[in-house]
Parts: structure tokens; C-alpha cells; sequence
């Protein structure tokens, strides 16, 4: 049957006109800007692995709420990405102060103005995905 598609989560934390974003630091994508996120582990519901991967990335702690929408990452062709089914929720931060700081698999996190976010090195799809689902303007 072959390999099969893994799930993962990703968290939309808004605070303000900012958006939190995180700095890959392993691959794929290294040095490209995403939402905090990461694989689901076996036995974790969807909420708690997007606030576990939240934590564990940023240092920051919020409060599951809403589904923002699924975004598939499909294998690039060097094969260097797997097969990803992303769940993306929206995140209520508990201390709207708290600042972040880079943790596991990351090299930076920090607030981005929204207005700002589609001119980073973003991985493939997410202006769109941001975009698509109104936490950005619209893009060129």
C-alpha cells in the first residue's frame, strides 16, 4: 500500500494586527516562516497537539478554539516532504504579553504584522492558505 499521509496541526494565533510565526530550523523548508505546528502523536486529540506543538515551539501558551481550515503539503520532488494533512485552528492566547521564544525545530518566532506576512520566505502554500481563509489581505 505504500506510505501514508501523516496528520499534523497548526496554530493561527492572532494578537492584535499580528500574526505569530515561526522560523523552520529542520527540514523541509529550513529558513522558510509557517504557523507553529507538527504532527499528531498516537493517542493525542487534534487540541491538544496544537497546543503541545504551540508550547513546545514558541513557549506559548493558549487555548484551542475554532477550526480556520485543512492545507495538504504533498511531497516535494526531491523527496524531502512527506505526504501532510494539516489541521489549522485558531489558538486564544492566555497572556496576550507573553512573548515568544524559539524552541524545538524552530530558529525564530515572533509576531509579524499581518500586513507583512506575505513579503517573508513563507513555505509552499501559506500566503494562500492565510489568505484564502482571511487572516491576510488578499494577495497579488
Amino acid at each position: 500500500m505504500g506510505e501514508r499521509a501523516q496528520v499534523a496541526v497548526g496554530a493561527v494565533v492572532q494578537r492584535d494586527n499580528e500574526l505569530l510565526l515561526v522560523r523552520r530550523a529542520t527540514a523541509p523548508d529550513v529558513g522558510a516562516w509557517t504557523l507553529p505546528g507538527g504532527r499528531v502523536e498516537h493517542g493525542e486529540l487534534l487540541a491538544e497537539a496544537v497546543i503541545r506543538e504551540l508550547r513546545e515551539e514558541t513557549g506559548v501558551v493558549g487555548v484551542c478554539s475554532n477550526q480556520v481550515g485543512i492545507a495538504e503539503l504533498l511531497p516535494d520532488s526531491a523527496g524531502t516532504r512527506a505526504h501532510y494533512v494539516v489541521v489549522d485552528f485558531q489558538v486564544t492566547l492566555l497572556d496576550p504579553h507573553q512573548e515568544p521564544q524559539a524552541g524545538s525545530d524552530v530558529s525564530d518566532a515572533r509576531w509579524v504584522p499581518v500586513w507583512d506576512v506575505a513579503a517573508l520566505d513563507l513555505t509552499p502554500g501559506l500566503a494562500e492558505f492565510l489568505s484564502a481563509n482571511e487572516i491576510i489581505d488578499t494577495i497579488a
